[in-house]
């Protein structure tokens, strides 16, 4: 399946009327793994990408870094691949549009794109350059416009869910697909908001979010693990590490991998 192909078809997904659900990825080792689990689509997390570099999330991880990223998660798999593309790593329309081509080079088909703490007018226009970066390049990118409104609790109540809506349209007109909102999580807010949007609603796994078949009825169309995945794949790492360096017991440690994916199999074409 070309890249135009796979635009295609990520955007399909997100029409219906099952959720998408995204377990988030970091590497081609995570990729590969979620993919043989069933996945319909493989989506980054900005956040684990930079942890397994070694540095923090928010804009800190160099554009190349997130590039090569893609790239390598491309290389070895033929589904849809969606990065967390952060703030687009510059408030320069010019440099962003050259960051969204290195993007769409990489094999992306789509980007997560937030507006963080971001005056919401610079985030339109922001959407607006690299939709037509996009199309420049000849990809139909699935632009989802990440509004931070409750990740970052930047309004409360029925003022936060008035400015989500709000930053959702004025996003929508810019020219995204589709509206994140990370934090939201009351399935009646959910179903408000999926109500208010004129576009996908993307919901993040947080506390109190309910699963992927009432997400379907409240009107939501994508699920995203965020950090879930790498939280739960690291906390299991910790674990069995800590065991093993306690004990030395290799029978324990061999009991933990049972069921880890073939990978050697898998890479080397077996």
């Amino acid at each position: 399946m070309d890249q135009a192909a796979k635009a295609r078809a990520f955007h399909e997904l997100h029409q219906g009327p099952e959720v998408l659900v995204l377990a988030n990825v970091w590497d081609a080792a995570s990729a590969a793994t979620v993919e043989a689990a069933g996945a319909k689509a493989l989506a980054t997390s900005s956040a684990a990408v930079a942890w397994a570099h070694g540095y923090a999330d928010g804009d800190v991880l160099a554009v190349e870094t997130t590039c090569r990223v893609v790239a390598e998660i491309v290389r070895i798999t033929d589904l849809p691949v969606s990065c967390d593309f952060e703030g687009g790593f510059t408030d320069d329309l010019g440099v962003l549009a050259d960051n969204i081509r290195r993007v769409i080079d990489a094999g992306a088909v789509g980007i997560n794109f937030e507006d963080g703490g971001r005056d919401p007018e610079l985030h339109a226009r922001k959407v607006a350059a690299a939709r037509a970066a996009a199309g420049t390049a000849g990809v139909d990118l699935f632009i989802n416009a990440r509004t931070d409104v409750y990740l970052r609790q930047l309004a409360q109540g029925d003022a936060a869910e008035a400015e989500a809506i709000r930053r959702g349209r004025l996003y929508a007109d810019a020219g995204a697909s589709g509206v994140f909102t990370p934090g939201a999580a009351d399935p009646e807010l959910i179903r408000r908001l999926a109500a208010a949007l004129p576009l996908p609603l993307n919901v993040m796994a947080w506390p109190g979010v309910p699963d992927a078949a009432t997400l379907a009825s409240l009107g939501a169309r994508r699920l995203s693990a965020g950090t879930g995945t790498f939280r739960a794949a690291f906390a299991a790492l910790a674990k069995s590490a800590a065991a093993f360096l306690e004990t030395g017991d290799v029978h324990g440690l061999g009991a933990a991998g049972d069921g880890a994916p073939a990978l050697q199999k898998r890479f080397s074409g077996g």
